[in-house]
């Protein structure tokens, strides 16, 4: 079904028993959101159910959204976890979701003479435009991902008249689905389809992700745009916030541009999508690794609009798709950045709730209170963010260790273990034994049931200028920061590999709305001042100085402590204490991560220097 074999991808049976504090973080969303999600907000199934009941629901124009997103992140969590409770609430899930399609595919909570129309009645009170098509669009990826992880066979049977729904309308016929309007989001399907064709080979599938490419250009009778030409735009060098309709949402149909140049081999597309991802990058991702400011890019990292969750959870999915196209490991670097500050700062610390908007400077609210309007009867506790947050932490089973095709490629560092099995049917298990990114060793064991010669790629993060490696006690050359260092040999059971990445403090020189200003970071940990930490409020936060800073230890004998929290002198001999980013504003209390600094010259982005720091 590939015209091009991914650089990297996805180890399809990859085992994680993942420890420690992303671990423990896991834990707490399994059990306080994913195990208990559907059973408390039972509307996310119902309003299927009802769709032509009368009195109509009254719903968000996205509301159909709320099971595929659940059920994706779902998925993706019991990779990671292999949580027994877990895998038998998604059963039932599935089961009860897929008996309330309706025989011609569809699978939305509107009533019968709106599906797939752009509008309903009940989208409102006066009734206003949906995002039908978009709301397919998670479903029909929730149920592919549970039918790869469970192989259950109803779920793609779903998925297909989904799909065929979709082609039915809309395949060569008129209206077209830009036609129903909310075009960064309706058009998402692209992806669906294209996912769809590589797991069935169905080739109207692939004619109508064709098809929708060509309204991604379509314009009005007055020539405007009618959605965001991002494919003829990128090609002409045109920057993502500078495109039509540059909102989080267009990022979907966008990774479907990824996956065409995968099946058709069409250089257009991957050379779109690469100025695409490089565009957010440079302009859009802000210092903690989250996306989007005010809901779109603004071509500003420095804009102080909200940076909503789910914005950075597409920018997290776009960016695996970066990497199984391209093998940098630099992107995995971004996909560390986003998880270790953004997704576990963007969760309570018992994962009971997340964020709408996790901003730079400010203060943590629970989606519930930024976003409750979303709130309806049967689901107190659904919105948009609230059912996609977890796919943060799942989407690591995509990226934490990757097959290539001479081995193994090991992006996440931390403790615990993973299993995989190479192309030669050997099984090998990678044990790690660290306290990073406290610390920056990592002992990793290599457990093998039987010898195997394979390539060990092992990520050297951009940011640690002076890495370390050792084999078995012997030190290997020409390890190089924001490259993979290749481990080439007969492995067997019991070989160890010690690492010890560059922990000194970066600095990002602030510019724009942050001039003056600077975000610190320890490896790849963004650091924070926090009032509860401090005897200075947030505006007598005093002045650091870069050509003298250095960070110590401290303890913290209160509750809810941070996972780091160190000590600087600040220039006026007062001590300063910055925490994670993660970890700051956990009680309610105000924080900041761009910081009062002297002595230190803005640095510009460079591939090499992709957070701007030093």
């Amino acid at each position: 079904m590939l015209a091009v074999v991914p650089c990297l991808d996805r180890c399809p049976d990859a085992r994680f028993a993942l420890q420690g504090w992303i671990g423990d973080r896991l834990d707490g969303v399994t059990r306080q959101w994913l195990r208990v999600a559907p059973l408390a907000n039972p509307a996310m199934l119902e309003m299927f159910r009802d769709r032509d009941r009368a009195p109509l629901r009254d719903m968000v124009p996205w509301a159909g959204e709320f099971a595929g997103k659940y059920l994706t992140g779902a998925v993706e969590g019991l990779r990671l976890t292999g949580d027994p409770e877990l895998r038998s609430l998604l059963e039932e899930f599935v089961r009860e979701l897929v008996s309330l399609q309706d025989p011609d595919g569809y699978l939305g909570p509107w009533p019968r003479a709106h599906r797939l129309t752009g509008w309903a009645p009940n989208a409102g009170r006066n009734g206003g435009a949906t995002w039908d098509a978009w709301g397919h669009y998670h479903v029909l990826l929730g149920l592919l991902l549970w039918h790869e992880e469970a192989g259950d066979a109803s779920a793609l049977t779903a998925a297909v008249r989904i799909g065929d729904r979709f082609c039915d309308q809309f395949l060569g016929r008129t209206p077209r689905l830009v036609d129903t309007g909310s075009t960064e989001m309706n058009l998402a399907p692209l992806h669906g389809l294209c996912l769809l064709y590589r797991r069935t080979g169905q080739e109207r599938y692939l004619a109508l992700a064709r098809q929708l490419v060509e309204e991604l250009a379509a314009t009005d009778a007055d020539g405007s745009p009618l959605a965001g030409d991002y494919l003829n735009a990128a090609l002409a060098g045109t920057e993502f916030y500078q495109c039509p309709k540059p909102r989080w949402e267009s990022l979907h149909p966008i990774m479907g541009l990824a996956e065409l140049h995968g099946i058709t081999g069409d250089e257009r597309f991957r050379i779109a999508f690469e100025q695409i991802w490089t565009s957010i990058q440079r302009l859009d991702r802000h210092n903690n690794g989250g996306f989007s400011s005010g809901e779109q890019a603004q071509g500003n990292p420095y804009h102080p609009g909200a940076i909503e969750t789910c914005c950075t959870i597409a920018w997290m999915a776009l960016s695996v798709d970066m990497l199984r196209l391209t093998g940098d490991s630099r992107v995995a670097d971004e996909l560390e950045l986003s998880l270790l500050n953004s997704v576990v700062g963007m969760h309570s610390p018992t994962g009971r709730w997340a964020t709408y908007n996790t901003p730079m400077d400010g203060v943590r609210k629970a989606s519930a209170h930024d976003i409750v309007f979303q709130a309806r009867e049967g689901s107190p506790e659904l919105n948009c963010c609230s059912v996609n947050s977890a796919r943060g932490f799942g989407l690591l089973s995509e990226w934490a260790l990757m097959r290539h095709a001479e081995g193994l490629a090991l992006n996440w560092y931390g403790p615990g273990a993973v299993t995989a099995t190479l192309a030669g049917g050997e099984t090998v298990t990678l044990r790690q034994k660290t306290d990073y990114p406290r610390a920056g060793a990592v002992q990793l064991t290599l457990d093998l049931d039987r010898a195997a010669e394979f390539t060990l790629r092992l990520r050297i993060p951009h940011w640690s200028r002076e890495s370390h490696v050792w084999v078995n006690g012997e030190a290997v050359a020409g390890v190089q920061p924001g490259r993979y260092l290749e481990l080439r040999r007969q492995w067997r059971s019991g070989d160890q590999v010690d690492l010890e990445l560059d922990l000194r403090p970066h600095l990002w020189v602030g510019e724009q709305e942050c001039a003056g200003l600077a975000s610190i970071y320890r490896g790849p940990l963004l650091l924070a001042y926090d009032r509860r930490f401090n005897t200075c409020d947030p505006d007598a936060v005093p002045t650091l100085d870069a050509r003298s800073l250095t960070l110590s230890p401290a303890s913290w004998e209160g509750w809810l402590p941070p996972h780091l929290l160190l000590a600087a002198i600040a220039a006026d001999g007062s001590v300063l204490h910055l925490c994670d980013f993660a970890g700051a504003g956990q009680g309610g209390s105000p924080y900041r991560s761009w910081l009062p600094v002297v002595g230190a010259a803005p640095q510009p982005f460079a591939p090499d220097t992709p957070w701007r720091s030093r």
